[in-house]
């Protein structure tokens, strides 16, 4: 393999105490476990442990319980924020993400507890402080959401 050989590029990962650092969420409002494959700000996959001890199954359904479509275009929109600020490095001090739109929102299957959603984003385009991604959430390989959306991120100051 040469040097200029870009196959083996290291891929950078987040493990939950890095997810912390980089984003202001907590629970029960902290989507994702953790983010493998980082692509600098291009793509990453983020990792969801789905867990019935979760709240929003005390009343989604009783009985039935099923991850709310929002709160996974949410853990989407996490999993990108989280590998746009990382990607900024120091330029990421300071700053904070604010959803602004969701289109072509779709969901496939029903995510319940003991899933393991896996979160591929990728960057559509950036243009100043507007960033636009393209998500998709598989579990076992099957996609059970998608969505395009878009963040603002700013200084906290201006929040």
């Amino acid at each position: 393999m040469s040097e200029t050989d870009t196959s083996s590029e290291k891929l950078e990962e987040a493990d939950i105490k890095r997810v912390m650092e980089l984003l202001p969420h907590r629970y029960p409002m902290l989507m994702i476990d953790g983010i493998k494959e980082m692509r600098g700000t291009e793509s990453a996959i983020g990792i969801k442990n789905v867990t019935f001890n979760e709240p929003h199954f005390q009343g989604h359904f009783p009985g039935l319980p099923v991850m709310p479509g929002v709160l996974i275009v949410e853990a989407m929109a996490q999993t990108a924020g989280a590998v746009v600020l990382n990607g900024l490095g120091q330029g990421a001090e300071n700053k904070v993400v604010y959803f602004m739109s969701i289109d072509k929102a779709k969901f496939r299957k029903p995510v319940v507890p003991g899933d393991v959603l896996h979160i591929h984003v990728s960057k559509l385009q950036n243009r100043g402080p507007v960033w636009k991604f393209s998500g998709l959430a598989r579990v076992d390989g099957a996609v059970v959401a998608e969505a395009d959306f878009s963040a603002m991120i700013i200084d906290q100051a201006q929040a």
